[in-house]
């Protein structure tokens, strides 16, 4: 399906996989993505990867609709000291750091991490992107619209399916004139879309498959499953589970979750059923 090169080490995937969110913030939309301290985020990834992630993906900002930013020396202090113990503890692992600052990422690519999620696209660190070639680690390319503080105010969109993909385009010929050529892309559910957004996103999910990369499916527990179920985002792991299958059909390639092994267990059920693309 796809092959990743993280830092001489391959990441080969001939089904879809799971990344595991882990936050090191108090502030994280769901409560219980929420790990401070070295030993219980090492607990958690220990369970995360026995339950069968593929990639740990660790933050230590949040970027929830009207989240704050704290400092980068903060962000660094956060994520740096778990990534070195899970790499001493579990030195197989895929760890993959969560940030939109350079430095950010530097820190923890120093620190064992091997991959870079960007919610930005580089927008809002224009070092980022050089740091990620001279790194020479994979990239997720997400689309969002506008900033974390305010993105979810008044979303726009003439049709959001074409937009995403043209963003995509735009930023990929970017990222390969840069240097950086492992790619995955991330739609961006919940980034400066509203409920009707992110639900034609979903149906149209296989428009994306005209371009040679993994796609990313990050809806776990979000408030657009939330919502239209009628539950908090504590109650929504079936929806998320729902969503997921409905992505998995669609041609997503990784599932970014905050429940491991029920995410796992889907992709086992898709794979069993022959429907994932």
């Amino acid at each position: 399906m796809f092959t990743l090169n993280c830092k001489g080490r391959i990441l080969a995937a001939d089904r879809p996989v799971v990344m595991g969110i882990i936050n090191a913030t108090p502030d994280s939309f769901y409560s219980g993505s929420r790990f401070r301290g070295v030993d219980a985020i090492r607990a958690q990834a220990a369970q995360m990867l026995a339950d069968g992630a593929a990639i740990l993906d660790i933050g230590g900002m949040s970027t929830r609709p009207g989240s704050a930013e704290v400092s980068v020396a903060e962000e660094t202090d956060r994520v740096c000291a778990p990534i070195e113990a899970i790499c001493r503890e579990f030195p197989e692992a895929f760890i993959s750091i969560d940030t939109y600052r350079a430095p950010v990422a530097e820190a923890a690519v120093m620190a064992g991490a091997c991959m870079v999620n960007d919610i930005s696209a580089g927008k809002l660190d224009p070092l980022l992107i050089p740091a990620v070639a001279q790194l020479r680690v994979p990239y997720v390319l997400m689309h969002m619209q506008g900033k974390p503080a305010t993105m979810q105010l008044d979303p726009q969109y003439e049709d959001v399916t074409k937009e995403v993909l043209a963003f995509f385009i735009r930023e990929l010929a970017v990222l390969k004139h840069a240097g950086i050529h492992d790619i995955i892309l991330d739609p961006g559910f919940g980034f400066g879309k509203t409920i009707a957004h992110n639900f034609q996103l979903l149906q149209q999910l296989k428009a994306f498959q005209v371009l040679p990369h993994p796609l990313l499916l990050g809806v776990s527990r979000k408030s657009f499953i939330a919502k239209t179920l009628g539950v908090d985002a504590a109650a929504s792991l079936n929806g998320t589970t729902a969503v997921h299958m409905a992505g998995l059909m669609r041609g997503a390639s990784l599932l970014r979750v905050h429940d491991v092994k029920e995410a796992v267990q889907t992709i086992q059920l898709a794979v069993a059923a022959g429907i994932t693309a």
